[in-house]
This record gives C-alpha cells, sequence and structure tokens, in this order.
C-alpha cells in the first residue's frame, strides 16, 4: 500500500492503467488499488473524459472499447469521484496555470488536488512538481518516457 494518499490520478495515469503498452504496469498498480479501495483516491469526472481522448486519439483504442473500460473504471465506488469543473475550480485552475506557467488542464487538476486536500498527485506530467500544495509523483521513469514514445512512433 502507498503512503502519502490521498492521491489524485491524473488523465495519463488512468488512459496507460487502460491500455495495453509496454509500460502499462507503472500505471496499473495505482488504479487497481484506487478501485480496490487500497488507497484514497480522488478522480475528477472530467479527468476520465480526458483518459478516453487520450485512448483513441494515441493509444488506437475505438470509440467503442475506450467507452467500455472506462466506463468499468467509473463504476469503482471506493474512488472519491469529484463532480464538476466548477466556475469555482476553472477560476481557480487558470490562476493556477498562469502563475506555474502550465496549461490550463493541469491548472485545473492542481485546484481540484488543493480542494480535494489530496497530498500525492498521480501523473506522467512532471508540470505538477511547479506546485508546492502537493507532492507529485511522476510515475515513468525516464526509460520509461523513452519506450512509451517508441511505442507511439515518436
Amino acid at each position: 500500500m502507498r503512503d502519502g494518499g490521498p492521491y489524485l490520478l491524473d488523465v495519463g495515469v488512468i488512459a496507460l492503467a487502460h491500455a495495453n503498452t509496454p509500460v502499462r504496469e507503472a500505471a496499473l498498480p495505482y488504479v487497481r488499488e484506487a478501485v480496490a479501495g487500497a488507497i484514497d483516491a480522488v478522480v475528477p469526472y472530467p479527468a476520465v473524459v480526458g483518459a478516453h481522448a487520450v485512448l483513441t486519439a494515441y493509444y488506437g483504442y475505438s470509440n467503442e472499447d475506450a467507452s467500455r473500460l472506462l466506463g468499468n473504471f467509473l463504476d469503482a465506488r471506493r474512488i472519491h469521484w469529484c463532480d464538476g469543473p466548477s466556475e469555482g475550480a476553472v477560476r481557480g485552475g487558470l490562476a493556477r496555470a498562469g502563475e506555474a506557467n502550465v496549461g490550463g488542464w493541469d491548472g485545473y487538476y492542481a485546484q481540484v488536488a488543493i480542494e480535494e486536500g489530496v497530498e500525492t498527485v498521480a501523473t506522467v506530467d512532471d508540470n505538477f512538481e511547479r506546485f508546492d500544495a502537493f507532492d507529485t509523483e511522476v510515475i515513468l521513469s525516464a526509460e520509461e518516457f523513452v519506450e512509451l514514445d517508441r511505442f507511439l512512433g515518436g
């Protein structure tokens, strides 16, 4: 069991855990532990929609397969699901994005993490390291990033 929860699972972690890639095992334990309630996990609903976009645009999944996989994920009752985005979270996220010089979605997820009392953001994106309000776990090593990029044809 991981320390440092609650965890916010971002789009990249959710998508990678559901995709058949050579580095899937880096993300899968987070999602399995969240579903089982072994970690206190926070997932904003928009992250699931974003994971659908990643699965179909980058990992080659059909809309039907991505929808089925993520629909099953949504059935997990031990995850703290966050409605939104609320106007306050969007405004706060945009302010954070501007201050930290990150994209709007990263600012939004940072805002949700702060509002929800998240201690650790599990991500494939090191942009979250720009925020002091929580810890960041970049789940892929440099070698795994290279392997994923190669898998994606980069």
